[in-house]
């Protein structure tokens, strides 16, 4: 009866792999948004570098306490069990709110993607077909939702590794600038690197770190994982390069190419650099590798979030209703709830939509809202390993994985995580998405005191 309420272990770590990229490399960069690069220039490349140092460091804390206790959801376990179980609660709460949102922004973005080929069909009648779809892949099995993602994240790998060599060539050969290389000019010029000095260096890297929300997936997939030790290990040690590599070269090559004053006035960078390179139907092909990669990010929030409600489930934090498995051992309930979640904040969409003209300012604050609590479990995460390290020395002394430079590591994560979320408090443009997050992270506190001094139903 035990085995029938676990989950299965079918992904493997090439597919553990893809889910985290998939997460991670978003629509954003497709787009060629110019959110980060307006605060601070061609500088923003050393803004991805550092961040994605910080995530680095996250992601080792991670794999450390995992190859010990490989669960699903499992730093929401090390949240619980390490520091408090109101943490565990928040951290499963602020996953699902996470990917709830996501889901609902990508599925909305898919509508507007297939406006491109079928301008005629209504955005949310292909929202709903889309969201369908994934459900049904979601409850097919774990390994056809781990099949689907990695071939999501295939694209868009393979799509950024053919910009970044054709944009090497345009930059030192000219392609398609008539043979005249193009050069690294621009990253000095039009006001210098850093053109928005420290206090826009650091208002760029607190939207950067949204960029990197969902690398923690990892965390997430690990109790679905065959050999789940060796795909962790593997895993955390690729993830951080490869994501280094696509996004900080994606950008180099977009800041050094284009003018980065100019970028809003261009469109899509990837669209203008394969144009400029003589490939026919570029806009085209872009289109689709931004339409799957809206797709994957539905998809792995429907995953995620379905992950974490059926765990606060068979903990006995929620009804037991959703944490019912499938025959195939998938926990059907709560990928429907998620599911149909998705759902109603499209239509939600589409009736602010018909009567409101800032509907789609008031979607971009709740979008962003997602930020803070996104970082909460990287906070858990290594405030965890803090206390994993002193609970657990016999364990340590064989590990294969350890944090290095412990406890400075951590601290220093920490520490710059909090002064970016300092920043954005501070920076007009994220405060008051910021504080929206902050508002649901006190709402989910108090409503895990009142249960617990009222139903008992958290330990």
């Amino acid at each position: 009866m035990e085995e029938q309420r676990q989950l299965k272990r079918s992904l493997t770590s090439g597919q553990m792999q893809m889910i985290a990229l998939g997460g991670t490399i978003g629509v954003g960069l497709f787009m060629g948004s110019t959110s980060t690069i307006k605060w601070t220039g061609p500088s923003v490349m050393l803004a991805y570098a550092f961040v994605g140092v910080i995530l680095y460091l996250v992601m080792r804390a991670l794999g450390e306490i995992v190859y010990v206790n490989p669960t699903t959801g499992s730093f929401a376990d090390y949240a619980t069990n390490y520091i408090h179980p109101v943490a565990g609660w928040l951290t499963a709460w602020s996953n699902i709110f996470q990917f709830i949102v996501v889901g609902i922004s990508e599925i909305i973005a898919v509508g507007a993607y297939l406006d491109y080929w079928w301008p005629s069909i209504p955005h949310w009648v292909s929202g709903v077909i889309a969201i369908v779809l994934l459900a049904l892949a979601n409850l097919t099995s774990v390994k056809a939702y781990g099949a689907l993602e990695f071939y999501f994240a295939l694209i868009k790998v393979v799509t950024i590794i053919v910009m970044i060599i054709l944009g090497l060539l345009v930059i030192f050969l000219g392609l398609g600038n008539n043979w005249q290389p193009v050069g690294l000019s621009n990253l000095w010029s039009h006001g210098g690197f850093f053109t928005g000095g420290v206090k826009g260096f650091i208002f760029a890297l607190s939207i950067v770190v949204g960029s990197y929300q969902g690398i923690e997936l990892l965390g997430i997939t690990a109790g679905e994982a065959k050999d789940p030790q060796n795909a962790i290990v593997r895993s955390v040690k690729d993830i951080m390069w490869r994501i280094l590599i696509f996004y900080i070269g994606a950008i180099f090559v977009i800041v050094t190419i284009f003018p980065w004053n100019q970028l809003s006035a261009i469109g899509s960078p990837f669209v203008e650099t394969f144009t400029r390179v003589g490939i026919a139907g570029a806009a085209g092909i872009i289109n689709f590798v931004i339409l799957t990669a809206a797709l994957s990010g539905a998809n792995s929030g429907i995953f995620s979030a379905s992950r974490f409600l059926y765990k606060l489930s068979v903990e006995g934090k929620i009804p037991a209703f959703w944490g019912k498995l499938s025959k195939q051992r998938v926990p059907y309930i709560a990928i429907i709830s998620i599911s149909v979640g998705i759902l109603i904040g499209l239509l939600l969409n589409v009736v602010f939509s018909a009567y409101s003209k800032s509907s789609a300012n008031m979607f971009t604050i709740v979008y962003s809202s997602s930020v803070l609590p996104g970082m909460v479990p990287w906070f858990v995460i290594l405030w965890s390993e803090l206390s994993f390290r002193r609970s657990n020395k016999e364990l340590l002394k064989d590990h294969p994985f350890k944090m290095p430079l412990y406890p400075f590591t951590n601290y220093f994560a920490m520490i710059t995580l909090v002064i970016i979320l300092g920043f954005m408090f501070v920076n007009p443009d994220t405060r008051v998405s910021v504080s929206v997050g902050a508002v649901f992270l006190l709402i989910m506190t108090a409503l895990y005191f009142v249960q617990a001094r009222k139903n008992k139903i958290i330990d």
